[in-house]
């Protein structure tokens, strides 16, 4: 199955109905996740390369103290498609996931050392 390119119009369409968060910059979707220092943005990319690896479409990632950067875009259709909706969404839902406070998670702390995400 080709991969169809999504025109820049539908681009901005499907971000604002779906992943509000995320950019489209230099013809790639983008995030930048705030993370509590280098342990943190570690362990966010560790997730971002599983859920990659698990859908076999690799995004730019962009690894730094405090943060990580995600780009994606279908190299071998030459922009954005359906696949990097699908991979942003998968990386959106489990990057931000938190437990709900009904259940009997606790969630990492939010201050302190131990503070994951910032």
């Amino acid at each position: 199955m080709q991969d169809v390119l999504y025109t820049e119009a539908r681009i901005h369409t499907e971000l604002e109905a779906t992943l509000p968060a995320w950019q489209y910059a230099a013809g790639k979707l983008c995030r930048t996740y705030q993370a509590n220092g280098w342990r943190a943005s570690v362990m966010l990319f560790n997730a971002i390369a599983h859920l990659a690896e698990a859908a076999w479409h690799h995004p730019e990632v962009e690894v730094a103290w405090g943060q990580v950067t995600v780009q994606l875009m279908t190299h071998s259709a030459g922009g954005v498609t359906a696949k990097d909706f699908a991979l942003a969404q998968q990386i959106e839902h489990w990057i931000t996931w938190q437990p709900d406070p009904e259940t009997t998670l606790d969630g990492a702390p939010t201050t302190g050392a131990w503070q994951y995400r910032a």
